[in-house]
């Protein structure tokens, strides 16, 4: 299992349009990927409504856990989605 943590940059926070582009790529991957912010219990990375009902904002961290026979790939997109997007 690989986790890791992002600080979200984006001054809108995690919204519509990047949480669906970073479902779809996550439904690309065989893992599993669980997105977690403080307080709050983990959720699944390909469930969209979800995601968003965490209500992650400019400056919030968030936790990420990927567990499967790609994880390592699954990590590393979802880093790279992350730093060019959020």
């Amino acid at each position: 299992m690989k986790t890791f943590t992002y600080t979200i940059q984006d001054e809108i926070g995690i919204h519509a349009r990047p949480a669906g582009n970073l479902v779809k790529l996550i439904k690309g991957f065989e893992s599993a990927v669980t997105i977690e912010k403080e307080g709050k219990p983990p959720v699944s990375g390909t469930a969209l409504m979800k995601l968003m009902g965490l209500g992650v904002k400019c400056g919030d961290t968030v936790k990420f856990s990927v567990d499967g026979a790609d994880e390592e790939a699954a990590a590393a997109a979802i880093v790279d989605f992350m730093q060019a997007n959020l």
